[in-house]
């Protein structure tokens, strides 16, 4: 496993955590993290000799750790930023404990985000000749 690589690309989802409390809106989201996948794929088929899957997954979990932090640590603002996505959540179990929920909420979709990076990061490993 490439650890320095892991962290490297990880500063994207530091980036995104701060980006996603305070400006990027719930609805553009995704689009954002397709395009850091789509890098992250790239970078880690072109930098890695093996493991592209457990690499791409790595990425994500250490992601789901700064972004779920984020949310967390600056709960006010990203509750007045996100208000559709409370408001949702006010019928879901736990909703009396948003931050737990966003603790539990945050790992799952770190995990199924890893699963998909770690799927991207493989079929790239496919098409993208590596550095030596």
């Amino acid at each position: 496993m490439n650890w320095k690589l892991i962290f490297q690309l990880s500063i994207f989802g530091l980036a995104m955590a701060i980006a996603t409390v305070f400006w990027i809106p719930s609805n553009y989201e995704p689009w954002f993290w397709l395009i850091i996948c789509l890098i992250c794929a790239y970078l880690i088929a072109k930098k890695c000799q093996g493991k592209f899957f457990l690499n791409g997954f790595m990425v994500s979990l250490v992601n789901c750790v700064w972004i779920t932090s984020a949310h967390i640590i600056f709960f006010q603002p990203y509750v007045a930023n996100h208000l559709d996505d409370i408001a949702m959540t006010a019928k879901m179990p736990l909703a009396d404990t948003p931050r737990l929920m966003m603790l539990i909420t945050g790992l799952v979709i770190g995990i199924l985000s890893g699963l998909v990076l770690g799927f991207f990061a493989f079929l790239a490993s496919k098409l993208i000749k590596r550095q030596s």
